[in-house]
C-alpha cells in the first residue's frame, strides 16, 4: 500500500484519484507513527522550500521520516518541493534540507536568460533518461511531464542522476539513491506518463 504524507502541502486528492484508477490501495497519513508503519511513502510538495520544512517540523515528522527512510529503508518518492528538500541546501531562503542526497537547489534566475525562458518553468517538458531505473519502467525520453518550479535540483553525483530536463540549462528531473527517489515534475498532473510512473513506484 502507498502512504502519502499529508503535512499541509501537495495535491493529495490527485494522487488518491490516480491510484484509485490503477486499483492500487493508498492511504493518507498525518501522524509520525503512521510513517514508520508504511511500506512506501510519497512526500508531495508545492510552494516554498522553507515552508515545506517548517510544516514537516511543526507536525513532528522529520525524525520519523529520517528513521523510516534511513534506518528502515522504506522507499520514498519526493515530488517537486518534496524532491528539493532531499538536498543539502537551497538558495530559496538559504536553508538546509534533509541532506539525504548530495545536491543543492538553485534558482533559475542565476542561469537562465529570462527573456527566452520565463520563470517559473511551467508546463510540459520531456525527460532525458540517463540510466535504467525501475521508477521509469515503460517510459522513455519522449515521455512528457508537467512542471511548475522556479528553483531546480543540482545533483553533485552523476550516479544519483536518473534523468535530466532542459530549460535554459540542464537540471536533474529524476534522482535516486538506494530507496530514495525524487522527481521535479508532478506525476499526478502528467496524465498517462505520470500514471505509469506512480504505478512503477508502487512495485518498487
Amino acid at each position: 500500500m502507498i502512504s502519502i504524507i499529508d503535512y499541509g502541502l501537495g495535491n493529495i486528492n490527485a494522487f488518491v484519484n490516480v491510484y484509485k484508477s490503477l486499483n492500487i490501495k493508498i492511504k493518507i497519513i498525518e501522524e509520525p507513527k503512521d510513517i514508520l508503519n508504511s511500506s512506501r511513502l510519497i512526500l508531495p510538495g508545492v510552494g516554498a522550500f522553507g515552508y515545506a520544512l517548517q510544516m514537516l517540523k511543526s507536525k513532528n515528522m522529520i525524525d520519523a521520516i529520517n528513521e523510516a527512510v534511513l534506518v528502515k529503508k522504506i522507499p520514498i518518492l519526493g515530488i517537486c518541493v518534496g524532491m528539493q528538500i532531499l538536498s543539502r541546501f537551497s538558495e530559496e531562503g538559504n536553508l538546509s534540507g534533509l541532506k539525504w542526497i548530495d545536491s543543492n537547489v538553485k534558482s533559475f534566475k542565476s542561469d537562465v536568460e529570462v527573456k527566452k525562458y520565463p520563470i517559473p518553468h511551467m508546463g510540459w517538458n520531456n525527460i532525458n533518461i540517463k540510466k535504467n531505473n525501475p521508477l521509469l519502467s515503460n517510459l522513455n525520453s519522449k515521455s512528457f511531464f508537467y512542471f511548475l518550479h522556479s528553483y531546480y535540483f543540482d545533483c553533485n553525483k552523476d550516479s544519483n542522476i536518473v534523468a535530466t530536463t532542459e530549460y535554459g540549462n540542464t537540471f536533474t528531473s529524476v534522482v535516486n539513491l538506494e530507496n530514495i527517489f525524487g522527481v521535479q515534475f508532478h506525476p499526478e498532473k502528467s496524465h498517462e506518463a505520470g500514471s505509469i510512473l506512480l504505478k512503477n513506484f508502487a512495485s518498487i
